[in-house]
């Protein structure tokens, strides 16, 4: 019920007002039964304008760390992510990552709509960056489509570390569904895992346009962090 309250009577209204979204390729997305979105990570504000513009509920695997955070505001945030029916994720290991696999599948399940960010991160230099396995392995088991998302403007709003929005138009494309069914049985081979994945990835630069780095953002980003430490305030 807080899902709906907030798509259509709170945020909804008020982001489609802000920030305008243009719609591209809507007829993508499937009326009924399990299916994944899986796009681009540019922006926190992704996780609320995509929602907005589908008329079919979506739950996305969101990150733990939205649900753990200390203080008056880790609290809201997490009473919200909650209410709004999103999915902790545990990003810490290989066994986390197997709890998440059976989460989503759990919604695919369900015939419901199942969004994923497969870099597994956000952007922070708004390149796109290499896809982790973990949405291919829910496509081949779940055996449901995948439709590719690309968000456009978001990181111009939004980049990592900016707490307000800048208010500008943003694009939010949708590409034709991807069928792996030929794939079916191979949900352990890591071979059919990673082209299942670029794939996905492949489909997804086709709609954003992006910059692409063959290489996971987590590990970029703590090589950089690692050669460049922030330095004690």
């Amino acid at each position: 019920m807080f899902y709906y309250i907030l798509k259509y009577a709170v945020l909804g209204p008020l982001l489609r007002l802000l920030f305008r979204p243009r719609i591209e390729g809507l007829e993508h997305i499937p009326d009924e039964g399990g299916a994944i979105v899986a796009g681009n990570h540019l922006s926190f504000s992704d996780h609320f304008l995509l929602p907005v513009v589908l008329s079919r509920r979506i739950t996305f695997l969101a990150k733990q760390e939205y649900f753990t955070g200390p203080g008056i505001k880790g609290r809201l945030t997490a009473a919200f992510f909650r209410s709004a029916g999103q999915i902790p994720v545990d990003r810490s290991g290989k066994e986390a990552g197997k709890a998440a696999v059976r989460e989503g599948l759990g919604v695919l399940g369900r015939g419901e709509l199942l969004g994923i960010y497969p870099e597994g991160t956000r952007s922070h230099d708004g390149r796109l960056y290499k896809g982790k396995v973990g949405v291919a392995v829910m496509a081949v088991t779940g055996g449901v489509p995948v439709v590719p998302c690309a968000m456009v403007g978001t990181f111009e709003i939004q980049p990592p570390g900016q707490r307000m929005p800048r208010i500008k138009r943003v694009t939010i494309r949708f590409g034709e569904p991807l069928d792996f069914s030929r794939y079916a049985g191979l949900e352990n081979e890591k071979v059919a895992l990673r082209a299942v994945t670029d794939e996905i990835m492949h489909a997804v630069l086709g709609l954003s346009g992006q910059e692409y780095v063959d290489a996971y953002a987590a590990d970029v980003k703590a090589a950089q962090a690692k050669k460049f430490p922030r330095k004690p305030r």
